[in-house]
């Protein structure tokens, strides 16, 4: 029998995440009746920050909204403004786009399952406990997320904020005897990798299904990254144009959070890596298919799908060997453009751009008056698209271990399963990381 009376507990800072989110669960007589992710971050406006700006000033400002995934910004911006310019940026200059794209997703999802998730299903409370009795694991994380970072720092002149992205390309690009000692610590990471694959596959996973419509960029022969068609899968495939997105996918303020969320085509949706897997797994390097089914995750070449949110950690290791093998590729054919970039003469017009950063799609819409003057800018993040799943997935997990035989769960556990949940997808908020500070209320 369910217990009866009811139970509010209140989460005033999330641990490991990126940013400030505070989260409100309420419980009636054994049933969850209301979740709310409260996402409290003052909003920063960047929007109105770019109005009236030039039109070649979108990447470096946008890049410092996040200092995880400033590319996945950089990029997105760079797209929706050569959109409108109707310029293509392609051969080498987009072939080195996207090896720095591949640099984000592994340091990125390196920091993700080494120091933020793997503790949660090891039992330890952070990743200095774990170091304690998993060392060889955690330096192991930290040299994939190192090599990342030498991606971005040779592409992108740093680590964090790169300063060498422009619209049309690179202010500089680099020679190709500049990139073997790059290549050399890839193959390094690439073994790392592969072993992380193998150690997160054999964590305990709890039992879980999401059922959300799952939204990604998608590029026929291959594993979208940089570039795509917004695809649906929900539970057939539907894809629609970029320049549509905004008639799906509708953004709404809600009362508890300062980020919008919102609904795709009047549902909630996820966007991230288990979308990215469901919808373009088949694309996937022949090295990392291969680490995916010896992961449990099936054959992605099949249309294997995981839809078991906990699980979401596996995806991600198996997508830091496609970067890395990604990575590899593209270096290997490299051939220096003849010039750093392409001239993007501005001319009155509204351009959209799409990537997928490592949290899921990153779409930017910028307007143009014909002097290059911004005249409105729209931006939606990953974290706003998933808010309303992860709340759903917080609700499942609550309500999964109150319906468990046993002991009932007390306050404490119930707190470390939403934490759990909410760590499934990684939400950036922003960089930061926070101790835990709870108050329970019994009414």
């Amino acid at each position: 029998m369910k217990p009866r009376g009811t139970r509010v507990l209140r989460l005033d800072a999330l641990a490991r995440v990126e940013g400030e989110a505070a989260l409100h669960l309420r419980v009636e007589d054994g049933s969850v009746t209301g979740t709310r992710l409260r996402i409290y971050e003052p909003p920063r406006f960047f929007e109105a920050l770019l109005t009236g700006r030039g039109h070649a000033e979108p990447p470096d400002i946008t890049s410092r909204i996040c200092g995880i995934c400033p590319v996945a910004y950089q990029m997105s911006a760079c797209q929706a403004i050569e959109n409108a310019c109707g310029v293509t940026v392609d051969g080498p200059l987009a072939d080195l786009r996207r090896l720095l794209y591949c640099g984000e997703w592994i340091e990125s999802h390196a920091l993700h399952i080494h120091l933020l998730h793997a503790p949660d299903f090891l039992g330890r409370a952070d990743v200095v406990e774990l170091a304690r009795d998993q060392r060889a694991a955690v330096e192991r994380g930290l040299r994939v997320k190192q090599a990342g970072n030498a991606i971005l720092e040779q592409l992108g002149g740093r680590p964090v904020h790169p300063v060498n992205i422009r619209i049309g390309g690179f202010h500089r690009t680099p020679a190709p005897d500049e990139l073997g000692p790059l290549a050399d610590r890839l193959r390094q990471a690439r073994a790392d990798a592969l072993e992380t694959v193998r150690w997160v596959a054999a964590f305990d996973f709890p039992d879980a299904v999401c059922d959300h419509a799952l939204l990604a960029l998608s590029e026929p022969g291959r594993y979208a990254i940089d570039a795509g068609t917004p695809t649906v899968l929900d539970p057939a495939p539907r894809r629609f144009p970029l320049s549509d997105f905004e008639e799906h996918v509708r953004e709404e303020q809600v009362p508890h959070s300062t980020a919008l969320t919102a609904t795709l085509d009047g549902r909630r949706f996820l966007t991230g890596p288990l979308a990215r897997y469901a919808i373009n797994g088949r694309w996937l390097h022949p090295v990392a298919a291969d680490a995916a089914r010896d992961a449990g995750l099936g054959d992605p070449t099949a249309g294997a799908v995981c839809d078991n949110p906990f699980r979401s950690i596996v995806v991600r290791a198996v997508e830091v060997v496609h970067a890395l093998e990604e990575a590899l590729r593209i270096i290997d054919g490299y051939e220096r453009p003849p010039r750093p970039a392409v001239d993007v003469p501005p001319r009155e017009a509204v351009g959209v751009g799409a990537t997928e950063a490592p949290r899921g799609l990153l779409y930017h819409r910028y307007a143009l008056a014909g002097d290059g003057t911004l005249t409105g800018a729209r931006i939606v993040p990953p974290t706003a698209q998933n808010q309303r799943a992860v709340e759903e997935d917080v609700r499942r997990a609550v309500q999964s271990c109150l319906d468990r035989d046993g002991p009932p769960a007390d306050d404490d556990e119930l707190i470390h399963v939403c934490e759990r949940a909410i760590r499934n997808h990684d939400p950036c908020i922003s960089c930061a990381a926070h101790f835990l500070d709870v108050t329970v209320e019994h009414a």
